[in-house]
C-alpha cells in the first residue's frame, strides 16, 4: 500500500478499515464519514421543534384564536345548545332571539313561561358564564309572545280596550 492510502485506513474506524482492506479497497475519507446535518435556524425548516403536526381541534382552535372569531362562535354554540342549558322541557317553549351589548333576548310561548323563566334568570345566567364565558352573556331579557297592538290604528277607540294575556 502506498502512504496514502495507509493514511486513510489510519483514520477510519477500525471495523470498516478491515471490511476494505480484506476487500482489496483503500477507504476514501468521503465515503466512510457520516455526514454532519446542517442546523439551520428557520422555523420551516423540517424536523426542527413544534413542526411536528398537530390535531384538527388545535389548529382550528388557534385559527379561531387568531381571526377573533371566539366570541361569534360561543354565541353561536349558546343558541345551538340552548336545549341542553335551559333544559329540553324549557327549550320547547323558548329560544334566544338576539344578543345585544350582553343582554340575551329570549322569546317564549305565553306569560307565564316568561314569568317561570325570569325565576330561573339567575340560575341560566350562571350556567351560560360557566359554559360560554366568551359570549359576553352580562344580563337576560324573557319576552312574551307578539300580540297585536289594539292601541293604534283607523280603529282606535279611547279607552281601556281589551284586555287578555294572550297566551
Amino acid at each position: 500500500m502506498s502512504d496514502v492510502a495507509a493514511d486513510a485506513v489510519i483514520e477510519a474506524p477500525e471495523t470498516v478499515a478491515t471490511y476494505l482492506r480484506l476487500r482489496g479497497l483503500t477507504p476514501s475519507a468521503k465515503n466512510w464519514k457520516r455526514k454532519r446535518r446542517i442546523t439551520v435556524d428557520d422555523d420551516n425548516a423540517p424536523f426542527t421543534p413544534g413542526r411536528d403536526p398537530g390535531t384538527l381541534g388545535d389548529v382550528l382552535d388557534r385559527l379561531s384564536r387568531d381571526a377573533g372569531w371566539e366570541t361569534t362562535l360561543a354565541r353561536e354554540d349558546l343558541v345551538r345548545q340552548w336545549a341542553d342549558l335551559a333544559g329540553a322541557d324549557t327549550a320547547k317553549h323558548s329560544e334566544p332571539v338576539s344578543l345585544e351589548r350582553g343582554l340575551l333576548t329570549v322569546k317564549c310561548d305565553s306569560t307565564a313561561w316568561a314569568k317561570n323563566l325570569q325565576f330561573m334568570r339567575a340560575t341560566i345566567l350562571t350556567e351560560i358564564g360557566r359554559r360560554y364565558p366568551e359570549a359576553g352573556v352580562e344580563n337576560l331579557r324573557f319576552i312574551g309572545p307578539d300580540v297585536p297592538s289594539w292601541k293604534w290604528g283607523p280603529r282606535v277607540v279611547p279607552g281601556r280596550g281589551p284586555r287578555d294575556t294572550y297566551g
